[in-house]
Parts: C-alpha cells; sequence; structure tokens
C-alpha cells in the first residue's frame, strides 16, 4: 500500500466491508451461489488517487476477503483513480465501462465484470459498521456510495475522496508511523541518559558541598 495511509485504519476499514458483505451472502444463497463458483479468484483493486490497494479473495462457500496486502498472484489487477474506479462499479454494463474507461486492466476482465455483477446485486447495511470504524463524516459518506451502488456524480466522488484521504492521514492514525514511533523512543532513550548524567552530576556537587563542610 502507498500513499503514507496509516494500516491500521485501512484494515479496519476492509474488515468492516468484508464483515458486512459476508453477512449480506449469508441473507443471499444465489449470490453466495455464484460466488462459490469463482473461489480461489483473487483480484487486486489499485486506486491511485488516493493511493490504495486492495486485494479481493473468492473463499470457498461464496464468501470473500479483503486484503491491503498479497504475496500470492492474482488473475486480474485494475488500476486507476477512484472516479473511474466507482464508475466501473456501478456501471449497468461493467465491460463497456472497463473498454470506455481510463482503467488499466492486467490480466482477465472476466472475473472482475463476474464479481461486480454478483456484488451489485447486493443490498449489504454499511452504514453501522462502516460510521463505527470512520466516524459520523467520512464514515456516512462512504455507507452512502456504497448503498448507492457508487453511482455518484465526479463532484461527490472527489468529496467522498477528500474525506477518507484527510482521515486516514489525519484522525484515523491510531498508531504513529514506525519512523515517528523510532524517533520518540530514541527521544526518550536521549533524556533518559540527560536525567543519568544530570544526576551523577548532583550527587558530585553534593558531596563536594559535604567535604567542603568537613
Amino acid at each position: 500500500m502507498a500513499g503514507g495511509h496509516d494500516p491500521a485504519v485501512i484494515t479496519a476499514v476492509l474488515a468492516a466491508v468484508e464483515v458486512t458483505l459476508n453477512r449480506t451472502l449469508e441473507l443471499d444463497p444465489s449470490g453466495a451461489r455464484e460466488l462459490a463458483e469463482m473461489a480461489g479468484t483473487a483480484i487486486a483493486i489499485e486506486c491511485l488517487s488516493p493511493s490504495i490497494e486492495i486485494y479481493i479473495a473468492i473463499e470457498p462457500e461464496g464468501r470473500v476477503a479483503l486484503a491491503s496486502y498479497r504475496e500470492n498472484p492474482v488473475v486480474s489487477r485494475v488500476r486507476g483513480t477512484l472516479e473511474d474506479l466507482l464508475g466501473m462499479a456501478g456501471a449497468d454494463d461493467p465491460a463497456a465501462a472497463l473498454i470506455n474507461s481510463d482503467l488499466e486492466i492486467v490480466g482477465s476482465t472476466a472475473p472482475l465484470v463476474a464479481l461486480q455483477g454478483i456484488v451489485g446485486k447486493l443490498q449489504p447495511d454499511w452504514e453501522a459498521p462502516l460510521v463505527a470504524t470512520l466516524g459520523d463524516v467520512a464514515g456516512h459518506q462512504l455507507a452512502e456510495a456504497l448503498r448507492r451502488g457508487f453511482r455518484w456524480t465526479k463532484n461527490s466522488s472527489a468529496s467522498l475522496q477528500r474525506q477518507l484521504s484527510e482521515f486516514i492521514l489525519e484522525e484515523g492514525r491510531l498508531s504513529p508511523p514506525l519512523a515517528e514511533q523510532e524517533a520518540l523512543f530514541e527521544d526518550i532513550e536521549n533524556l533518559v541518559l540527560r536525567v543519568d548524567r544530570l544526576e551523577s552530576r548532583m550527587k558530585r556537587i553534593a558531596r563536594r558541598l559535604a567535604q567542603a563542610k568537613a
């Protein structure tokens, strides 16, 4: 994953989306059966702006697994801006949307089209898990986007992108980046050394004063 986003936030969002999708599939046996036929398929979604990479793996029994990192190969990789990806996700004809968009496809387009056709028919309740994960503003916007099937205008997509990016980069920093953690630990170590030196110096001064009084 690129862009300096906090992995903890991305993981939390993906977990919320994954759980919601799988709960919805449990209530949609036909969709789960269709998805089960794609078991073993893995697809990469690479958003260029904001820079986020997501891997979708289809598991047995028609379940999906979402992750931000994957070592094993994928059958399809789609790369593009958030606006283009949302446009494809909400298209009535995803195959035509892929052809007519600026999206870059590596591998087979068939799994992408099949997955969009299955997931596009679902009606998950996104609001509660996403608001709990992202907060009221960003969570509600993302839930609304998903609920409408990503059929948003360019301005709406830009607003969602801005809200999520700001949350991920600022409000959503649940744990400091590794570089900041290391810098903090170094500052603490330096402070401890200074305190030790000051304590030693104070003891030497106290001994000198005691000797002078003797």
